[in-house]
């Protein structure tokens, strides 16, 4: 059990180290445990913070106790009755707190996987928006800290503190209730949850805005930490598990994806050697149950089975020439079917190049006209189409498009060397023709 670890650990780490290690596995629990007892977030995740301050304060005089999540949870509730009791203008509220007996015992820890699922819904609920979502799920259920998620969407922290608080008062406001989806809302709203997540772990593999740092690995990995709680609540969740897959697969080229001068690295030119062996393995095991709970059920994968199955491609080739491109190009025609998109289209006008030819995946992306004209990653794909026609004037332009239009200081540099290389060493116009 994590709490008999971390008492048998605690000397060794230290109690700073401990307190750090039971925010990480109790946090959401706790959390979830208390907005359940009093429906408020705010509540909640204050008197949560609040016990944490009182272990950092106690902990390194009284020793760990045996339980710590316990510890915690019995002292947010305390602090919960006193706040209520002061907080006269609640009067239902306050009668309710005076009921409780401050020596309640604690809830069993451990015993709350549903409260931290129903937690997870109601901070994804769809009266907030995409942004508001993303950064009340990473407060209230991961954890981290004002300062952290507004550097993660860089904005200032006042700004982030604002969004949360009013993100909490209008789930208030709105009366959203605090329990899961009636089930015929369920699919919908698990796939609200999904994209949340997602769009964490995106943030986090390729930061957004200027200086930022290229890869936030406390965001990618808070978005998998969240996401393995996601599926260990829904097993039988096909997407859940894809979208974990998912995940893993790509964290798992992580360690390939930035050069020692801090340039972002191509897939085809990675050392795939440094790929992380073991997220491969579990993601290509989940790809597998994946596929075992869609044949269970409609027989079909969703969205995120899909990019999943599209990366178990790509990490399964020893080398690039031994890239599948074939299975690629059809799974991002289910995809497109499924989820039609400029996007998708855009990605599969790639593996379309990489299959045919770069004349055939053009004419795609050309088809594409205005749809993405704000989208770097169209520019950047145009240019490289181009290069490999040796059109290298109109390349070095859609270069240049991409290079105004890109955020990520890593994914600029790299730009910029894709054009300055195209100017010296363009290829014919027959180059890489190979339909």
């Amino acid at each position: 059990m994590a709490n008999e670890t971390l008492r048998a650990t605690a000397g060794r780490e230290g109690v700073a180290d401990a307190i750090a290690r039971v925010h990480r596995e109790e946090w959401a629990r706790i959390v979830a445990g208390l907005a359940r007892r009093y429906g408020d977030l705010s509540i909640a995740e204050e008197t949560a913070a609040d016990a944490f301050a009182t272990a950092v304060e106690r902990w390194p005089q009284d020793g760990v106790p045996p339980n710590p999540g316990a510890w915690l949870t019995t002292t947010a509730h305390r602090r919960a009755i006193d706040r209520l009791r002061r907080e006269t203008r609640r009067d239902e509220k306050q009668r309710e707190a005076l009921r409780l007996r401050d020596d309640s015992p604690a809830e069993e820890v451990g015993a709350v996987e549903d409260d931290r699922l129903r937690l997870l819904f109601t901070c994804c609920h769809p009266v907030l928006s995409l942004d508001a979502r993303a950064a009340l799920t990473l407060r209230i259920v991961g954890g981290l800290t004002v300062a952290e998620i507004a550097h993660a969407f860089l904005v200032q922290e006042t700004t982030m503190g604002q969004r949360i608080t009013r993100a909490k008062a209008r789930i208030k406001a709105a009366g959203v209730p605090y329990r899961m989806p009636r089930a015929a809302d369920l699919p919908e709203r698990t796939g609200g949850v999904l994209t949340v997540l997602y769009l964490i772990f995106n943030e986090g593999y390729l930061t957004s805005g200027p200086g930022s740092a290229p890869l936030r690995h406390d965001l990618t990995g808070e978005a998998i930490r969240l996401t393995r709680l996601l599926r260990e609540l829904r097993p039988e969740d096909g997407e859940v598990t894809g979208l974990l897959a998912l995940m893993l697969l790509t964290q798992a080229r992580a360690p390939a994806r930035l050069s020692p001068d801090g340039e972002l690295v191509r897939l085809d030119e990675q050392d795939r050697r440094a790929w992380d062996r073991a997220l491969i393995d579990e993601g290509l095991a989940l790809v597998g149950e994946g596929a075992d709970i869609a044949r269970r059920g409609t027989g079909r994968a969703g969205r995120h089975q899909l990019l999943a199955r599209i990366n178990a491609v790509h990490v399964s080739a020893r080398h690039p020439r031994d890239t599948d491109w074939a299975r690629i190009v059809a799974l991002y025609e289910q995809l497109e079917r499924l989820d039609p998109s400029p996007v998708v289209t855009l990605n599969r006008a790639i593996a379309v190049a990489e299959l045919r030819s770069p004349r055939a995946g053009l004419a795609i992306v050309d088809a594409l006209g205005e749809r993405l004209a704000g989208h770097h990653a169209f520019h950047a794909t145009r240019a490289e189409l181009l290069r490999l026609l040796g059109r290298a004037s109109e390349a070095r332009s859609a270069y240049d498009r991409a290079i105004a239009l890109a955020q990520n200081s890593a994914e600029v540099v790299h730009l910029t060397g894709r054009r300055d290389l195209s100017a010296t060493t363009a290829p014919t116009p027959t180059e890489g023709e190979h339909s």
